[in-house]
């Protein structure tokens, strides 16, 4: 089915715009296959809209003659076209309905999308983890860049090649790889050069009711702590859903098996709750009453800050243990997926001035977000407005934009950014032009995922592929 096949009518005249901050306009409506584009016929300015960044709209039809939809966007904008007509008000509404929720990845706009400076000789992407792994100066004896998951085959959210302790060989981390879940076994993301410790992360170890063991992954953890005394372990559950996740196959790291590490626990909200948490956070936003009482109130009902502050606490603990007391971390959760990118990328950012200017600290989303395999296609799915039935949305990744904020308000010298970059990366992880984003891990972003009614691609929108947006 082709794009346009979804557009019932596509253009409209004499359509009002009416938007935040900007009085009414009346003009002509296009819908194409990837934007609304509202040209002011007094001025001949021009309003694009990607449709991608639409969550919701709304119909009000007040009588035949005309028609309002509203439209509620993911970076959360508000917008209201007044449309002449009930029958197009209708098909515009259908039409912007069936094109903003297009699942298909190669029907998104970055396969389309071909900017002026565009040069396919140019290396994507800021973070390469050879030159990380050389720039960050640790010891060659100790540490290694392994091409073990080269095809993905090990472990389908990590990316081909990934920094391991030199003792352990490939053959012993597909061992480990099995013995986590998704296969997402301990890595080394950061190297703190004035000790010598590091940051590695990974998910849960499949335990299980049972205790099973994994000698290989035990050896691996040891090999992270050779000549310390000890290691600490943030566990981004409570010790009750730890050991619920035992007896449903996943489990922790016990003490007699892995000695010389600690287990600390700092739970920390995921999925259904922290999305319904930003969902009132919104609507607090949107408030009309103008009542300070009931807007502290909603604020406080929402438990929006109380994650703000729990995930800066945590990373405040890990780089405590790492920057003072001088041990090395292991940060988990349950998938790896989630909170645990979340602690270890503000933990660098607040011990690493390198990740604090503008190129750092992008390498820095690249490489903890993107490439260590964020599930964006299914978090970023929809944002606070939608109708649709929560599913696997949840706003981590705006999260960690709060804190990053948060901290930026608190240092502002400190930062090599501003909060328009935040806003930016914000806005596009939700809807962009570009393929950043795109998909749930670095390997769909190479093949990305089809259905049945998308044809078989071999590259995705990546520039160094031959035919990238």
């Amino acid at each position: 089915m082709e794009l346009s096949d979804h557009i019932k009518t596509a253009n409209v005249e004499d359509v009002v715009l009416r938007r935040p901050f900007h009085p009414p306009t009346k003009g002509t409506l296009c819908v194409t296959g990837h934007h609304l584009l509202f040209s002011d016929r007094e001025t001949d300015r021009q309003f694009l809209l990607l449709l991608r960044n639409i969550d919701a709209i709304e119909k009000r039809l007040p009588g035949a003659s005309s028609g309002t939809i509203t439209i509620k966007c993911k970076d959360l904008c508000v917008l209201h076209l007044d449309i002449p007509g009930m029958e197009q008000c209708l098909n515009i509404a259908q039409s912007i309905e069936a094109l903003s929720s297009l699942e298909c990845v190669s029907e998104m706009y970055p396969f389309f999308y071909r900017p002026h400076n565009l040069s396919l000789a140019d290396q994507w992407g800021l973070s390469n983890l050879e030159q990380y792994h050389a720039q960050m100066e640790a010891p060659q004896e100790r540490w290694r860049v392994s091409d073990v998951n080269r095809s993905y085959t090990l472990c389908p959210s990590y990316p081909p090649t990934v920094i391991v302790p030199k003792v352990i060989d490939d053959n012993m981390l597909s061992k480990v790889a099995k013995f986590r879940q998704g296969g997402r076994f301990p890595v080394l993301c950061y190297y703190h050069q004035k000790n010598g410790m590091v940051i590695m992360r990974s998910s849960q170890p499949l335990t299980g009711p049972n205790r099973k063991r994994c000698r290989e992954d035990e050896l691996l953890l040891q090999a992270v702590i050779d000549g310390s005394d000890k290691g600490y372990i943030i566990d981004t559950r409570s010790s009750q859903q730890a050991q619920q996740a035992r007896m449903t196959g996943g489990g922790f790291e016990s003490k007699s098996n892995y000695t010389g590490w600690k287990r600390l626990h700092r739970q920390m909200e995921r999925g259904k709750a922290l999305q319904e948490s930003f969902i009132k956070l919104v609507e607090a936003c949107g408030d009309q009453s103008n009542n300070m009482d009931r807007w502290l109130s909603k604020l406080e009902n929402s438990k929006w800050l109380s994650h703000v502050q729990t995930a800066l606490s945590t990373a405040g603990l890990l780089v405590e243990c790492v920057e003072r007391d001088g041990h090395s971390v292991l940060v988990h959760g349950s998938e790896g997926m989630d909170s645990s990118l979340l602690i270890s990328t503000l933990a660098q950012l607040i011990m690493d001035p390198q990740c604090r200017t503008l190129e750092g600290f992008l390498a820095l989303l690249e490489r903890e977000w993107v490439e260590a395999g964020h599930p964006f296609q299914y978090r970023c799915a929809h944002s606070a407005y939608s109708h649709a039935r929560l599913q696997q949305e949840a706003p981590v990744y705006l999260l960690l934009l709060d804190c990053v904020w948060q901290l930026w308000r608190q240092f502002p010298l400190a930062m090599g950014f501003s909060e328009a970059l935040l806003l930016r990366l914000a806005t596009e992880a939700y809807a962009s032009s570009y393929g950043t984003f795109l998909c749930n891990n670095d390997q769909e972003r190479l093949f990305p995922a089809v259905d049945s009614t998308c044809s078989t691609l071999g590259t995705g929108p990546r520039g160094d592929k031959e035919h990238d947006p």
